[in-house]
């Protein structure tokens, strides 16, 4: 059964038209590979007040979403918003995931 993740990230301050703009623009390579990956219904959700971006995706049985970070096209994305994003020390989004607590269908 599909399913459903949902995790956060941190903006740079003064980054949010800058972080809108990149993704109204998003390489369709890059879009390609995350369907290929068996992701799907992907939103990213701005806290003006906090600069925390809240995301949730819907992910296939069958995923492969833990070799994304293994592709060219994933490691040019993450190089591409290095600078306005908070990241790890190995060139990588922070990423902070979240556990559902309620759901109501």
């Amino acid at each position: 059964m599909p399913e459903r993740i949902a995790f956060r990230m941190n903006l740079n301050p003064g980054q949010a038209t800058e972080y809108k703009k990149r993704h109204d623009e998003i390489w369709p390579e890059l879009s390609q590979a995350l369907r290929d990956a068996g992701v799907s219904d992907y939103s990213i959700w701005l806290d003006p007040e906090t600069n925390h971006l809240f995301a949730t995706l819907i992910r296939a049985d069958d995923h492969t979403m833990d070799r994304l970070p293994q592709t060219e096209i994933n490691r040019r994305w993450w190089d591409f918003m290095a600078d306005i994003m908070q990241y790890t020390d190995r060139n990588e989004p922070l990423v902070i995931p979240l556990q559902n607590v309620f759901h109501m269908t």
